[in-house]
Formats: structure tokens, C-alpha cells, sequence
């Protein structure tokens, strides 16, 4: 909360009351409970600045993008780069959406298998589920291929998986499982605690990685070559965890920019906005 104060003080030298003077602050929210408080901490510290700020609309992540590029919502405050950036393309690109990536940097995201099994059976990389028998294991409706744990339609990480399922040759022997993560992530954990091989995508800052710990409970699969879809060319390499597949994530916020460009005080505050990742987590 201090360095949120000082981030508000310095913001306050760029205030400038007639160019938000009646009008009203439309966050959006994606409805994942997870994403509330820094939804809440942003819309405090506009409202510290003198903003009206209205209670979050509640939107699919897609969605809340088009809202914002038709001005219909202000800001988004849960942007995740690069993973959103074909969303912010697809609504008018930086002349209507800027993005700010600074209020929790260089976080993971990729798969991870259970500890048990990975130590068992010698599973390092996604493409060791390519053969039949090693992707039984990991099979959940009875179908003889491997299910992962995936993410929800329009959430931007669901693009890569199924690009991994094709690009890696794996349709023959691997299913995403969706079904609204929050509904299907906790079968994954009863699963490792029950013992039974599990593959799942997650993200940080996320509470799951404070339930299923890195080194004691699961690792981190990798791939053995980088291939995302969209034309993104980013590093999937990271230090002390070898290359995951997908690119880090820079959490931050999306606002319309006519209200970034005519509102100083709240550009400068989405600029500086930062919050300690161990608290989201």
C-alpha cells in the first residue's frame, strides 16, 4: 500500500480536473474471481486521483477488448502480453487500445506434470506424449489419449495448446480438456494428490502454484523447439526451467487510448501501477 501512496502522489502532479470532469470509469472484469484484486487495487487508485470509478463489468475476456474498443468499458486490468495482443489487434490495435505491462512482469505460464510420474517414466518433453503408451497414462475419459488440463475458449492461452497439439504432431495421441478451468482444475489436483498422472496448463501469478509446488509436487514439461501460432516470434526459454513452450507473461493493464491520451494523472498511474507477485499468487 505505500508504494501504491507514492505512486498516486507523483501521479497527482499530472491531474488536471477538466479532463475527467463527469465522466464515469467503466473497468472491465472477466469474472474470474482471481483477477479482482488487482482489478479493485486499479479502480482505488483512480478513484484516489479523483476519478469516478463504477463498480467492474463483468465480461468475457474477448469481449472485454471489443468493449474497450468501442468505449464501452475504459480499461482492462488483467492484459496479459503477449497472449492478448492478437485481441488488441483485432479491435483497432494501439490507436484505440495501449497497453501498459508493468504491474507484475515476467511471469510463467506452460504445462506441468506431476512429479511421480515424470520421475517414473523418464517424461521430460510435451512431444514424449507422441508415443501411444506414454500418453495412455495420462488418459481421464477413456479414450486412450493423454488428457491435458487446458484453458477456457477466448482466453488467448487455449491458441497456443491447440497450435502445440498440431505443430508437435499430437492429435493422434493428446486431448485438451475444457470445460471452464476453475470447474476442472481442482479434479487435477485431487488427481496428484490421489497419486495418478496428471498433465495441466497454468499460469503465474495464480494461486494453484502455492497448492501444487514446483520441485515437490510437479515440474515443468518442456518442448524441444519453440512454435507459436500468430506469427509470434518470442523467447520460450526460461532460466532454470529450460524451454516451457510458451512466452512469459507481462500482467498489466489495457485502456482505451483517448482516456490514456487525455487523461495524464491515469496514464502516468497505469505506467507505475505494480504489484508484488507473491501477493497475487
Amino acid at each position: 500500500m505505500k508504494s501504491l501512496l507514492k505512486v498516486l502522489l507523483l501521479c497527482s502532479a499530472f491531474i488536471s480536473p477538466a479532463a475527467f470532469a463527469g465522466e464515469q470509469v467503466i473497468p472491465a472484469w472477466s469474472g474470474v474471481s482471481e483477477e479482482l484484486m488487482q482489478t479493485y487495487i486499479v479502480d482505488e487508485g483512480l478513484r484516489q486521483l479523483g476519478y469516478d470509478v463504477a463498480e467492474p463489468v463483468q465480461l468475457n475476456i474477448e469481449v472485454a477488448y471489443v468493449a474497450i474498443g468501442k468505449g464501452d468499458a475504459t480499461y482492462y486490468a488483467a492484459y496479459a502480453k503477449p497472449i492478448h495482443d492478437q485481441f488488441v489487434k483485432e479491435n483497432g490495435g494501439p490507436d484505440i487500445i495501449t497497453t501498459f505491462g508493468t504491474l507484475t512482469p515476467n511471469n510463467l505460464q506452460g504445462y506441468l506434470i506431476d512429479k511421480k510420474t515424470a520421475e517414473s517414466t523418464g517424461i521430460k518433453f510435451l512431444e514424449d506424449l507422441k508415443d501411444p503408451e506414454k500418453a495412455k497414462l495420462f488418459d481421464i475419459d477413456g479414450d486412450g489419449k493423454a488428457d491435458i488440463y487446458g484453458c477456457d475458449p477466448g482466453w488467448g492461452c487455449e491458441r497456443i495448446i491447440e497450435h502445440h497439439l498440431d505443430a508437435y504432431g499430437l492429435r493422434d495421441t493428446v486431448d485438451e480438456k475444457q470445460g471452464g478451468y476453475f470447474a476442472i482444475i481442482p479434479d487435477a489436483v485431487q488427481r496428484i494428490k490421489e497419486g495418478k498422472p496428471t498433465i495441466y496448463y497454468t499460469w503465474t501469478p495464480f494461486w494453484l502454484s502455492s497448492v501444487l509446488v514446483h520441485g515437490r509436487d510437479v515440474v515443468w514439461l518442456n518442448v524441444k523447439k519453440t512454435d507459436l501460432p500468430d506469427g509470434q516470434n518470442a523467447s520460450t526459454e526460461i532460466s532454470g526451467v529450460g524451454n516451457v513452450g510458451f512466452p512469459m507473461i507481462d500482467l498489466g493493464i489495457a485502456a482505451s487510448t483517448k482516456f490514456v491520451n487525455e487523461n495524464p494523472s491515469a496514464k502516468k498511474f497505469f505506467e507505475l501501477a505494480s504489484i508484488p507477485l507473491d501477493d497475487l499468487n
